[in-house]
């Protein structure tokens, strides 16, 4: 099995259960993975892409492009994890996605994942789950964003990466790469700059976390948890079996 299936049979059953057929299913898949530099796109804004993107290594980041050429980051995807699975069903894109840090994309033709889906409808139902949970980061994202004070909204943001990527098997010990710079930070979190660098200073004053030259340790987890107001139940990692 290709390094791309593996990836996306791990991201998948992180929520669902497979069948041996659904992994199979996923095995026979064509993929063409292409590696990436930091901040490099390979979905723009208004594409009518005909190809899926998984992640396959690293990390990658969903972005809306403003007039102004700012970026408002809406969601970072790790390994394993379909950030554009929407693309199935929408002609244009709506929103761009780029690397965060080096990452490696595999691409995977629609026409393949949507006969895939037809012939195995449970594999289907847990990519059409993965779109499901995407949602529900978006919805927490504009709770984040527009009701918790800057110390909070930081915390939780942090509190999720951690938490997915645990999940995921993509931490070590209390340590997860995190190359997100403090300008990217500011764009995903409704800062400025220094307002950034100052509620970071706050956080790591506290002794729950640290995060610095693209790695974030986490030193105390209940007591950050409780400082970015943060619950996990809203990611939805409970799997389920197909009905």
């Amino acid at each position: 099995m290709h390094k791309a299936h593996e990836a996306l049979v791990r991201g998948l059953s992180e929520h669902s259960r497979l069948a041996e057929e659904d992994v199979a299913e996923v095995s026979a898949l064509s993929v063409t993975v292409r590696d990436f530099g930091p901040n490099e796109d390979f979905i723009r804004q208004g594409d009518c892409p005909e190809f899926s993107a998984l992640v396959v290594s690293g990390m990658v980041a969903r972005y809306h492009l403003m007039q102004t050429g700012r970026r408002q980051y809406l969601s970072f995807h790790l390994s394993g994890e379909l950030p554009d699975a929407q693309g199935l069903f929408i002609q244009r894109m709506d929103h761009g996605l780029c690397a965060i840090g080096p990452a490696s994309v595999a691409f995977i033709p629609h026409r393949e994942l949507l006969r895939a889906f037809v012939r195995r409808p449970s594999l289907g139902l847990a990519i059409w789950r993965e779109t499901l949970l995407d949602a529900a980061i978006f919805r927490e994202a504009i709770t984040n964003n527009s009701s918790r004070p800057m110390r909070a909204r930081m915390a939780h943001l942090f509190c999720e990466l951690f938490f997915r990527a645990q999940e995921a098997g993509l931490s070590r010990d209390n340590r997860l790469q995190l190359p997100i710079s403090l300008a990217q930070l500011g764009e995903t979190l409704g800062m400025a700059i220094a307002t950034v660098n100052r509620t970071l200073q706050e956080l790591r004053a506290s002794g729950l976390m640290d995060f610095r030259d693209g790695e974030l340790t986490v030193l105390k987890w209940s007591e950050l948890q409780a400082a970015g107001d943060f619950s996990p139940d809203y990611l939805h990692m409970t799997k389920l079996s197909p009905p």
